[in-house]
C-alpha cells in the first residue's frame, strides 16, 4: 500500500519533552500538518507517568515550547493563538494545571523570541528578545552579515537576556554587550546566569561562554574564542557548566566535543569518547519544533546525545571518567528529558516517525501511538543495509528501499538520493519522501559518503575536496547496489538532492551520463556567486571549497579554484533531463544559483524545467507550507516517472 504524498498530514510529529520537576508526568508537543489549511497546527500534552495515560491540556492552533514553573502545576509556552496569520510576533502563556483555568497570555513581543526557562526560587522566567527596527522600505546595510535564511535581513539586529516577571509582565534587562546570545541557563541556586555569546557579527560561528552573577550583575568571559559551543548545562551544585562544542581542529567539519568547565579553577576538560559526534545529524523531514537543549544533568549523570553511523543514542558519564550508553538501540533519539534515572524521550527510525518512549529500571517502553494506525494501513517497509568497501579501503554505510510494489524477478527505476550537509546524515530516522518514491515504484538508494556526520573526523573533513572522493563514494556505492540487489534497473537511474545533495546533483550530471533524470533541489552550481551572496557563504565556503577559515576569496588566486568545483563550470557535459526546484527567499543557497544552472541547461539544448516557490526558504522540504511541500514532491514524482 505505502505511504502517498497526502499522507503527510496523516502524520504526527511528537517533540520536545519535559519533565515536571516531580518527575510524575511530561509536557510534550504534538504537530500536525493540514493541507487544506495550508498550515500547523501545534498543541501541549501530558503524560501521566503514574497513571500511564496521556492528553492534551491545550487546544493549540499554535502551541509549542512547554517549560515547567518550580510547582509541577504550572507550564508556560509559546504560542500565536492570538496573533493574526499574516503579522509577526509571539507570546508567552501560562496554564494552571491545578486549577484547570484557561492559559493566561503573560507576555506578547512583535517578533519571535526565546525563552530559556524558569528561575528556581522566583515567579520570572530567562527570555532572550530581538531589538525592534524600524521598518523601512529602502534598505540601508553596512554590516555582514545583512540577511539569515528563516529570517530575513538581520543587519542591525541583536539580542539580549531578559528576567520576565510572571505576574505582572515586567521586563528586567540583563545583557548590554553588542553580541548575539544563542543559547543560557540559570544555575539551579539561582545566582548565575551561562550564556552563550557571539561578539564578532562576521565570524559567528565563534562563540564564547559568559557569566551573570545575579547578585552583582558582573559579567564574566569564560572561554576566549577557541570554541563554536552549541549548548551547554548545569551541574546540580552550580559549580561546573557542561557544554557541547567544536574545537576547529578541522575547521567547520570538527566534530561536537563534550566539554566540562570547573568554574572554581577556570579548568575545561574534554570528556573523551573516541572519534564521534555528540550530537544527533540525522535526516529526517517529519520532526516537530523543539526547545531542548541536548545536554541535561540529572543527580550525578549528565545526559548527552552521541550519534555513530546509522543510530543516535543516549548516552551519560558522571564527568569524572564512567560513561556509559543509556538509551541505544536500531533508532534516533531526538528530544529528552530527565528526572534522577527516569528518562522521558521521543525515538523514531527508519519506520516510525517519533514517538514517546519512558526508560527507567533498565526498561524502555513506548507510551504513545500517535502514528501506529497509519504506518500498519500503510504497511511501512524497512530499507535494507549494507556496507561495501570503498575503492581507498574505506567502509560505506548504503541502504536500499524497494519499492512497495515489489515483485520477485522483476526490474525497477531507482533513485540515488544525496543527503545535505555535507555534514549530516541518513539512517534509522524517517523520511516520509523516501517512503512516498517507493509508492510510486522506484527504489531508492542512498548513502553516507565521505563528508557525512556520525563517523571520524578525517571521514567528515571534506574540506577542499567536493566532488572528488565523495562523487567516488557515491559511483562506487550505486555501482554496489546494481551488483547486489538484481531488482535495480542501471538503464533506469534518476538523481536527486537537496543543498550540498543539490550541488552533488549538479556535479554528477556534469560528469556522468548514467542517469537518465534528475531533480536538484536548494543547490549550489557557482561557488563564486554563493560566496557572496549566501547568509554563511563568505565563511563556509572559505572553510569548505579554499579550505582555510579566514582566508578570503581573492586571497592566493581561490577565484579558480572556486570555478573548479563549481557545477556550472562544466555544463557542456550535460545531457541529463533536470528539475530544478528553489525556493524564492533561500538565502543558505540563494536563488541565483538556480538561475544561473536554469539558463545555461536551457542554452545547451537541455531538457529541464524550473519551479520557484514564493515564501518559502532552505527548510521548504522540512518546514514549508504544507501544500507547497505536497507540490514539491508531486514535481519530483511526476519528473522521474517522465523519465524512468
Amino acid at each position: 500500500m505505502g505511504l502517498k504524498i497526502e499522507d503527510l498530514e496523516k502524520i504526527t510529529f511528537v517533540s520536545d519533552p519535559k519533565i515536571s520537576p516531580d518527575g510524575k508526568k511530561v509536557a510534550f508537543v504534538t504537530t500536525k500538518p493540514s493541507i487544506s489549511d495550508n498550515k500547523y497546527y501545534s498543541k501541549l500534552w501530558i503524560y501521566d507517568i503514574e497513571k500511564d495515560e496521556y492528553y492534551h491540556v491545550t487546544n493549540g492552533p499554535s502551541d509549542f515550547s512547554p517549560f515547567w514553573t518550580g510547582d509541577s502545576n504550572k507550564i508556560l509556552f509559546l504560542s500565536r493563538r492570538s496573533i493574526k496569520e499574516n503579522e509577526e510576533g509571539l507570546e508567552l502563556w501560562v496554564l494552571d494545571l491545578k486549577n484547570k483555568t484557561e492559559p493566561r497570555l503573560v507576555f506578547k513581543y512583535e517578533k519571535g523570541f526565546q525563552i530559556f526557562g524558569h528561575h528556581p526560587s522566583k515567579d520570572k522566567v530567562l527570555i532572550s528578545l530581538p531589538t525592534l527596527k524600524k521598518k523601512e522600505e529602502i534598505k540601508i546595510i553596512d554590516e555582514v552579515p545583512f540577511w539569515f535564511n528563516g529570517q530575513g535581513y538581520i543587519y542591525g539586529e541583536r539580542n539580549a537576556l531578559y528576567f520576565l516577571d510572571l505576574n505582572n509582565g515586567n521586563l528586567e534587562k540583563l545583557t548590554e554587550g553588542n553580541e548575539e546570545i544563542g543559547f543560557a541557563q540559570i544555575s539551579p541556586d539561582g545566582k548565575k546566569i551561562a550564556y552563550i555569546s557571539a561578539e564578532d557579527h562576521m565570524r559567528p560561528y565563534k562563540t564564547d561562554i559568559k557569566l551573570i552573577n545575579l547578585q552583582t550583575g558582573e559579567v564574566t568571559k569564560l572561554t576566549q574564542g577557541q570554541f563554536s559551543i552549541e549548548d551547554l548545562a548545569w551541574d546540580p551544585n552550580s559549580s561546573k557548566i557542561a557544554f557541547r562544542a567544536s574545537d576547529f581542529t578541522h575547521g567547520l567539519n570538527s566534530h561536537i566535543k563534550l566539554w566540562i568547565m570547573d568554574l572554581s579553577s577556570g579548568q575545561i576538560k574534554k570528556i573523551t569518547l573516541s572519534d564521534w559526534d555528540i550530537a544527533n545529524n540525522m535526516n529526517s523531514d517529519v520532526r516537530g519544533p523543539s526547545s531542548q537543549g541536548k545536554l541535561q544533568w540529572s543527580e550525578k549523570w549528565l545526559y548527552f546525545p552521541f550519534n555513530r553511523g546509522r543510530i543516535v543514542s543516549l548516552y551519560r558519564t558522571d564527568g569524572i571518567g564512567r560513561i556509559e550508553p543509556a538509551v541505544e538501540g536500531e533508532f534516533t533519539v531526538e528530544d529528552f528529558t530527565s528526572f534522577k534515572d527516569r528518562v522521558a524521550l521521543t525515538i523514531m527510525s527508519s519506520t516510525r516517525p517519533a514517538e514517546l518512549y519512558i526508560y527507567e529500571n533498565k526498561e524502555l517502553r513506548k507510551v504513545t501511538s500517535f502514528n501506529d494506525e497509519v504506518i500498519e494501513k500503510a504497511k511501512i517497509q524497512a530499507p535494507e543495509y549494507f556496507r561495501f568497501t570503498a575503492s581507498d579501503g574505506n567502509i560505506i554505510d548504503g541502504w536500499v528501499l524497494k519499492p512497495t510494489t515489489f515483485k520477485e524477478g522483476e526490474k525497477y527505476p531507482a533513485i540515488l538520493y544525496i543527503h545535505g550537509g555535507p555534514a549530516t546524515a541518513y539512517g534509522e530516522s524517517f523520511m516520509h519522501e523516501f517512503h512516498v518514491l517507493s509508492d510510486a515504484g522506484f527504489a531508492v538508494i542512498y548513502f553516507n559518503p565521505r563528508g557525512s556526520a556520525g563517523y571520524t573526523e578525517d571521514f567528515k573533513d571534506m574540506r577542499g575536496k567536493y566532488g572528488t572522493r565523495d562523487y567516488q563514494d557515491l559511483m562506487e556505492g550505486l555501482d554496489y547496489a546494481i551488483k547486489n540487489f538484481s531488482f535495480i534497473d542501471e538503464n533506469r537511474l534518476g538523481v536527486a538532492g537537496g543543498s550540498y545533495g543539490g550541488f552533488m546533483t549538479n556535479w554528477i550530471i556534469g560528469h556522468t551520463n548514467r542517469f537518465k533524470a534528475a531533480v536538484t533541489q536548494r543547490s549550489i552550481s557557482n561557488w563564486i556567486s554563493f560566496y557572496g551572496t549566501s547568509d554563511i557563504g563568505y565563511y563556509f565556503a572559505e572553510d569548505q571549497i579554499g579550505g582555510d577559515l579566514g582566508k578570503d576569496l581573492w586571497t592566493g588566486n581561490l577565484i579558480e579554484v572556486y570555478w573548479d568545483r563549481s557545477p556550472l563550470k562544466y555544463v557542456n557535459n550535460v545531457k541529463t533531463p533536470t528539475l530544478i526546484l528553489h525556493s524564492d527567499e533561500d538565502y543558505r543557497c540563494w536563488i541565483d544559483q538556480a538561475y544561473q544552472l536554469f539558463t545555461a541547461l536551457k542554452l545547451k539544448g537541455v531538457e529541464t524545467k524550473l519551479v520557484i516557490f514564493p515564501g518559502e526558504n532552505h527548510e521548504l522540504s522540512r518546514k514549508g507550507k504544507p501544500k507547497n511541500r505536497v507540490e514539491r514532491l508531486n514535481q519530483i514524482v511526476s519528473w522521474f516517472k517522465k523519465y524512468l
